[in-house]
């Protein structure tokens, strides 16, 4: 596909737009104050894939205590997550936080405004904007009788405004809401309006289940006309599951390499217990880089067939079944082997 290229902005070692690869994001769940429990959570998102972290940062005792605190846990750029208070953003750029996402139009007079822009600038940190369906400001409400596409879009380029008249443009901009046709209407119309990088996302998206199915739909409709440069699935869940999301839909939509494994959903001809194998297949290769589309198949007859296209895969017959790469039958063996065969295959086609 072709991605729109935007302007390109740089949070610690991370690059967003400018045709990059998309990053994932998440954000820590925990209590600012719980400083073990926040570190312990930023490892295990780290660990899960995670590539820009966002942390809220409510106080100042956050910025004294947490962001050093992940800061030294991680090596993922931490974002500050910070609303209405200037001196939060100013003291968080000087404690090395590597992005903010703040909205310039909250914090109040142009002097407090600029004293962001010139501090993030001095430091190249730059600044998200954030606006989603249930803040937009009384004018553009009353302007557009209530939220809309088009009022969602005008306030976020609206907030970039009054950074740009400090001659800061390090900015990306984020325009969510939990309607899916909402914010990909926003979006759209954002990407069309400017060439800001655009961080993706349904906002209240909901629990895990419901939750995957909209940000999949929003998301992955945005990625496949060109448009995002980064995102967040944003889940009432563990954040770890955000993290697999976000990858999960990249590599569906070729955008990020990785195993992407296949599996029929099974019918009146599968002899083995293909479901709970799957699962075991998907576990056991969850931290494979390699770019392969492994398959698990339940019909002998059909499944190589059906899969050819696959670099590696195995087909289930009764008691037995079929290892195999491109459609083309290698061996058979016991059903019981079918796991620890088909990660053999594999470690043979990834070492050569």
């Amino acid at each position: 596909m072709n991605r729109k290229i935007t302007r390109q902005v740089k949070a610690g070692n991370v690059f967003i737009g400018g045709g990059a690869p998309i990053p994932v994001q998440s954000m820590l769940s925990t209590r600012s104050t719980d400083i073990p429990g926040s570190v312990a959570q930023a490892r295990a998102l780290e660990k899960a894939g995670c590539q820009i972290l966002r942390i809220a940062i409510p106080d100042m005792a956050a910025v004294r205590e947490l962001i050093p605190a992940v800061k030294r846990a991680v090596q993922i750029p931490v974002v500050a997550d910070i609303h209405f208070d200037y001196k939060l953003a100013l003291e968080s750029a000087a404690a090395g936080i590597d992005k903010i996402r703040i909205n310039p139009g909250n914090i109040g007079e142009d002097g407090r405004v600029k004293a962001v822009a010139d501090a993030c600038r001095q430091r190249n940190i730059p600044i998200r904007i954030g606006v989603n369906d249930g803040s937009l400001e009384k004018n553009i409400l009353a302007k557009y009788g209530h939220p809309t596409p088009e009022a969602l879009c005008e306030s976020a380029l609206y907030h970039a405004s009054l950074l740009e008249k400090f001659d800061f443009t390090d900015i990306v901009l984020s325009m969510k809401a939990s309607s899916v046709d909402f914010a990909v209407r926003a979006y759209q119309q954002a990407s069309e309006r400017c060439d800001y990088p655009l961080h993706l996302g349904i906002t209240h998206a909901g629990t895990a289940r419901m939750g995957m199915v909209k940000s999949s739909i929003g998301i992955g409709s945005l990625l496949q006309q060109g448009i995002g440069d980064t995102l967040r699935v944003s889940l009432a869940a563990d954040p770890v599951e955000e993290v697999k999301a976000g990858i999960d839909i990249l590599k569906a939509l070729g955008l990020r390499g990785g195993v992407k494994l296949i599996a029929c959903p099974t019918c009146g001809r599968t002899r083995i217990d293909l479901i709970p194998l799957a699962n075991r297949v998907e576990q056991a290769l969850s931290a494979c880089q390699k770019d392969l589309t492994v398959a698990v198949m339940g019909c002998a007859v059909n499944g190589p067939g059906e899969a050819r296209e696959a670099d590696v895969g195995i087909a289930g017959g009764k008691g037995e079944g079929l290892i195999f790469r491109k459609g083309k039958i290698l061996r058979k063996v016991p059903e019981n082997r079918l796991l620890e065969e088909l990660l053999l295959e594999i470690g043979e086609a990834v070492d050569g």
